[in-house]
């Protein structure tokens, strides 16, 4: 998948969740998923820092 097709996607899905949550659930998954993109992050980031001396694969 390119970089346009993914963003693409990831539209498609967020207006679909928008369509059909309401206000107060969009906002919960909202902060779920920054969540999630940061703990990601987070986790890539250390990865790359001690591949040989972590016990993540």
């Amino acid at each position: 998948m390119n970089p346009c097709e993914l963003t693409a996607s990831v539209t498609a899905v967020a207006n679909v969740m928008a369509s059909k949550l309401t206000d107060e659930e969009l906002s919960i998954w909202a902060a779920v998923f920054v969540q999630l993109g940061d703990t990601l992050a987070t986790i890539a980031t250390q990865k790359a820092r001690c591949k040989d001396r972590c016990s993540i694969e």
